[in-house]
């Protein structure tokens, strides 16, 4: 374990529990999302890299659009 994890565990213990818990599931959510994402990113390469060139084409022809964060 980090010494950064084992800080931030540390001050998460003095929390009261039901908070303790819900960072907790917070926590086992994220790790499992990273674990799916890095699944499926392994698994689904080819159709990724598809996506990636097509995107790439579409924006050299000029049929993209650039948007702001507020405008997605």
């Amino acid at each position: 374990m980090t010494k950064l994890l084992e800080q931030a565990f540390t001050k998460v213990s003095s929390l009261p529990d039901e908070l303790q818990d819900t960072i907790a599931q917070n926590l086992i959510q994220e790790v499992e999302w990273e674990s799916q994402w890095e699944e499926t990113l392994s698994t689904n390469q080819e159709s990724v890299d598809d996506m990636a060139l097509k995107a790439l084409q579409e924006f050299k022809e000029g049929k993209t659009d650039m948007l702001g964060f507020d405008e997605l």
